[in-house]
C-alpha cells in the first residue's frame, strides 16, 4: 500500500510540474540579478522590469532592440529553456498565435539556456512552426528581466515603449490563444488602441 501512494504521489508530481511549468529559469542569459527573483510574485509584469534600453543577439545572427520593440503597438515576449517540458510543449500553439496576429503586434522568444545550442534550438522551433524573432543572448534591461523570472515558460507583455503592462503568463495554459489575446488587449486598450482578433 505504501508503494502505491508512493507511486500516486510520484505521478501527480510529474503532472503538476508539467502543467505549471519549470521553476529555476537557467540563467544564460540572467546571471546578474540573481537577488532579485522573488519579484515576480509582487503584482503585475511590470515588477519584473522594462525593457527600454538593451540589445540581444537574434537566433539568426542579428540584433534586437528596444527600437524594434517601438515599431510595434504591443510585443509578446516568451521565456523558455530547452531543458523546460512545457516550454517545447506550448511551442506549437505559440506558432499559431503569433502567424495569426496583425501587423501591430508581434511574438518573439527568448531561449534562457540557448547560446552555444542554436542548433538544438532551430530544430525545436522549426518543429514547432515558429518563424519569428528569437534572442539567444542579451544585456541591459533584458539581462536584468531575465535575472527576475522564477519559472518557464513565462510570457510578458510590452507596449511600444518597453513597459510590461498586465501580468505575466507563467506556465502551459490550455488555451494559449485565448489568454495571450486577452492580454494583448489589455496592453491596446491601455494605450488608447484599437483591440484586435485572430485572423483566420
Amino acid at each position: 500500500m505504501k508503494d502505491k501512494h508512493l507511486a500516486l504521489a510520484a505521478v501527480l508530481l510529474a503532472v503538476g510540474l508539467l502543467v505549471s511549468g519549470c521553476s529555476s529559469a537557467p540563467a544564460t542569459i540572467s546571471a546578474a540579478n540573481q537577488g532579485a527573483k522573488g519579484q515576480q510574485e509582487d503584482s503585475g509584469a511590470a515588477a519584473l522590469g522594462a525593457l527600454a534600453s538593451f540589445s540581444a543577439g537574434t537566433l539568426d545572427g542579428g540584433t534586437f532592440t528596444q527600437d524594434d520593440i517601438q515599431e510595434k503597438d504591443v510585443t509578446v515576449i516568451n521565456f523558455w529553456a530547452l531543458t523546460c517540458g512545457p516550454c517545447i510543449a506550448e511551442m506549437p500553439d505559440l506558432a499559431a498565435f503569433a502567424a495569426a496576429l496583425p501587423d501591430n503586434v508581434q511574438v518573439i522568444t527568448v531561449c534562457l539556456d540557448g547560446a552555444g545550442s542554436e542548433e538544438y534550438v532551430r530544430m525545436v522551433l522549426e518543429e514547432a512552426g515558429f518563424a519569428g524573432v528569437t534572442l539567444v543572448s542579451g544585456d541591459g534591461d533584458l539581462q536584468a528581466l531575465c535575472g527576475n523570472l522564477m519559472y518557464t515558460p513565462t510570457t510578458v507583455f510590452a507596449d511600444a515603449e518597453g513597459n510590461l503592462v498586465g501580468d505575466a503568463v507563467v506556465g502551459g495554459q490550455k488555451d494559449l490563444a485565448e489568454t495571450f489575446l486577452e492580454a494583448v488587449n489589455r496592453v491596446l486598450a491601455a494605450g488608447g488602441k484599437e483591440e484586435i482578433s485572430l485572423e483566420s
